[in-house]
């Protein structure tokens, strides 16, 4: 079972299709993974084997039957722990929520039940969703398999080193500034942010979506197959539509391309991540597509603007916690926070205006091209200690000005592996696409794939 391990979903599911392997099998190996694992890791919140088993049994039965209820039955899974479960805390990563059972699935919960997915737990998260670390004052900090002196990123930390470890071969992530793409990323993933609004979440909120994180894009087309189906209580949803999610074959002969390696402020790329960025644009100059050069378009007022509403935010919330309750936030997100206290309505409604200048900075700058190449970020995971690449509350953004931009559009972007550094780091390539182009992006990554150089293997930690 050791190989089945490793199989990707849309293998798994041929082999339970041909009976060569069953859910039952391919749980209680996983679950074996995950118990040798997770003590360094700390991927899992609410692990579930008993669940897992009991759902993989009920799969078994379906599949001996021909019966199977949907694209992912019988497949390992996890979600992340902000996406409720019914009956399952969302402590949201910090020690100062109340921990309160969630009355009903969230929608991506729901969608992944009714297609027969074998769920094992949920994975972990920095307090509030807002670092790219696993670092929390609820959860043991997550840790990354290809350097478990690295942290996997953030905020959907659990979930990439879940996926790295081969936690089974699918997990969700949710993102709105970079948190399924950046550690995406760094575990050598493929992450996918959708538009927004095409994966329903409960409740909604600018720039927020959930998306697949898995080893490969036909994994990720197969999930988005259940993901995107429509939920009612997400009244910023797009409007349902059918899409061929498995046909991911594409010419790229003539579609125009840019290539965008500075992003204006933040970080400087590395130079390793550079030339791997770089190299990717020439497999696909040689597959026949147009590259072109991408001035940066992001400015420092609007990434400050961004932060100072999402400043404003998070002290709403912190803010107005009993005081016990709010001395359990972890202090970097407390001190990043209470830079919001002081800030006038007047300039909160500047920066709030500075998410409408970058999304039209974003279109604008992008909409005579098919793809946008770039780095997902532009240095390699930090310590596992660190709550970002500068570890500096006062400059918390400086590595997303690739990333954040597309949340705010609502375009669909992506990050999956291009390269490795000298020291076997993962180095993501990001690939944005048109708004609504969710398939067109699928197909280009697929493309890519095959494009790349060979891969190394996904690591095994003794």
């Amino acid at each position: 079972m050791s190989d089945a391990l490793d199989l990707s979903a849309t293998e798994l599911r041929a082999a339970y299709g041909a009976g060569a392997l069953s859910p039952v099998e391919v749980t209680e190996a996983v679950l074996a993974r995950v118990e040798a694992l997770e003590p360094v890791l700390h991927a899992l919140y609410a692990y579930d084997p008993a669940g897992a088993r009991l759902a993989a049994e009920a799969s078994e039965t379906r599949w001996l039957a021909g019966e199977p209820l949907g694209p992912i039955d019988g497949i390992p899974l996890t979600l992340k722990e902000n996406i409720a479960t019914k009956g399952t805390p969302v402590p949201l990563g910090t020690g100062a929520t109340e921990l309160t059972p969630a009355k009903a699935d969230a929608p991506v919960a729901a969608r992944v039940r009714e297609s027969g997915g074998v769920l094992l737990g949920k994975t972990t998260m920095p307090d509030y969703g807002m670092l790219t670390s696993g670092l929390s004052s609820f959860h043991e900090t997550a840790r990354n398999p290809w350097d478990t002196a690295r942290t996997p990123g953030g905020s959907s930390a659990g979930a990439a080193s879940a996926a790295a470890a081969g936690y089974g071969p699918l997990h969700v992530g949710t993102d709105i500034g970079g948190s399924i793409r950046l550690p995406g990323g760094w575990c050598g993933l493929v992450g996918l942010k959708p538009s927004f609004g095409r994966v329903p979440v409960d409740p909604p909120f600018l720039g927020r979506v959930a998306g697949p994180m898995t080893r490969t894009v036909a994994d990720t087309a197969l999930l988005m197959d259940v993901l995107a189906r429509p939920d009612s209580r997400d009244h910023l949803s797009l409007p349902s539509a059918e899409f061929a999610w498995h046909d991911l074959e594409i010419d790229i002969t003539g579609k125009r391309v840019a290539l965008h390696l500075d992003a204006g402020l933040g970080l400087d790329v590395d130079p390793e991540i550079r030339a791997a960025i770089v190299d990717a644009a020439r497999r696909f100059e040689a597959a026949g597509a147009i590259v072109e050069p991408l001035d940066p378009f992001l400015t420092r007022e609007m990434l400050e603007g961004l932060d100072k509403f999402w400043r404003v935010r998070a002290w709403s919330d912190i803010s107005a916690l009993p005081e016990e309750r709010r001395a359990r936030v972890l202090p970097y997100i407390a001190e990043w926070a209470e830079g919001g206290a002081t800030i006038s309505g007047l300039d909160t409604y500047r920066g709030f205006a500075q998410i409408d200048a970058m999304t039209v900075a974003t279109l604008r700058a992008t909409e005579q091209f098919d793809f946008v190449l770039s780095p997902t970020c532009p240095v390699p995971a930090p310590p596992a200690e660190w709550a970002s690449p500068t570890n500096d509350p006062g400059r918390p953004f400086e590595h997303i000005g690739f990333t954040v931009p597309y949340n705010m559009s609502g375009q669909p972007a992506m990050s999956i592996n291009a390269g490795y550094t000298k020291e076997n780091q993962p180095i993501g390539l990001q690939i944005a696409a048109r708004r609504f182009d969710d398939l067109g992006l699928l197909r280009v990554a697929a493309l890519f794939e095959r494009l790349r150089a060979a891969q190394h293997e996904f690591p095994t930690i003794a």
